[in-house]
Formats: C-alpha cells, sequence, structure tokens
C-alpha cells in the first residue's frame, strides 16, 4: 500500500490522527472558486479522523466551506477546505477537514499515530492468520 508523505512531522508538528489510504465513494456540495454552485461526486483518496484528501474536477479556494456527504451512510459533514494539491487529469487533490470534530464520519477505528506494518500487533494478527489459515498447502 502506498504511503503519503507526512510532511508535519519531518517539520516537528504531530499529525492529530493516522491518515488511511481507503476509497469512499462521497458527495460534495457548495460553492467553486467561481461562487458556483457546485455538486460533485469522487471518492476519498485518503481518510482520518478529522477530514479526507479527494479528487475533484471543481477548483476550490483555501478556507471555502462545503458540505461532504458519505454515500454509503448518507451522513453529511461541513468540512474546509485546508489543502489545495496538484491537478491530476483534470483533477485536483483537496484536502478538506472537518468544521467540527467528527471521529465516527467514516465508520472506521484509526490506528494510533505510531502504529506501521511491523507494529508487534500488526505481526501477531498474521502470525494468528497463518497459524489458522485454511489453505491446504500449510
Amino acid at each position: 500500500m502506498a504511503q503519503i508523505p507526512n510532511l508535519t512531522t519531518a517539520t516537528g508538528a504531530r499529525r492529530r490522527s493516522q491518515r488511511v489510504l481507503m476509497q469512499v465513494a462521497v458527495r460534495i456540495r457548495g460553492k467553486d472558486s467561481q461562487g458556483k454552485s457546485l455538486d460533485e461526486e469522487t471518492e476519498t483518496l485518503a481518510i482520518n479522523a478529522h477530514g479526507a484528501l479527494v479528487l475533484m474536477q471543481a477548483r476550490l479556494t483555501s478556507g471555502s466551506k462545503v458540505l461532504l456527504q458519505h454515500k454509503r451512510t448518507q451522513e453529511e459533514q461541513e468540512c474546509h477546505v485546508v489543502f489545495l494539491g496538484p491537478v491530476r487529469s483534470g483533477k485536483a487533490e483537496i484536502g478538506l477537514e472537518f468544521s467540527s470534530p467528527h471521529p465516527t464520519f467514516w465508520r472506521v477505528a484509526f490506528p494510533p499515530e505510531d502504529w506501521t506494518p511491523k507494529h508487534p500487533e500488526a505481526r501477531t494478527v498474521s502470525r494468528h492468520r497463518e497459524k489458522y489459515s485454511t489453505d491446504p498447502q500449510k
């Protein structure tokens, strides 16, 4: 699984929550950079307990407010734009942060900040799977 660089850690600031690379279908509504109404369905690139990174065709401005809807649960959360990233194939990377905390919005449990695939708990789960695998070749 690809890792998104965590530039804030290199400068001494710490992330508030771990990023998880996960595609979640979302709908984003609000105003674009020209002040026109936007209503766009897309997917997240990464999520965390405080927001998401999405790819959007619409152009937004930093600090602008949008309404983010989780397509599976239909739950909505107001967000503001905190990151304007590069454009790829006509879509821009947009970082959205929840305007008010909502740690259960994505319906996933986020790993602690210091967790990595090399964490002892990850190895324990891996060994447990190997031990109880139903694969006849093991």
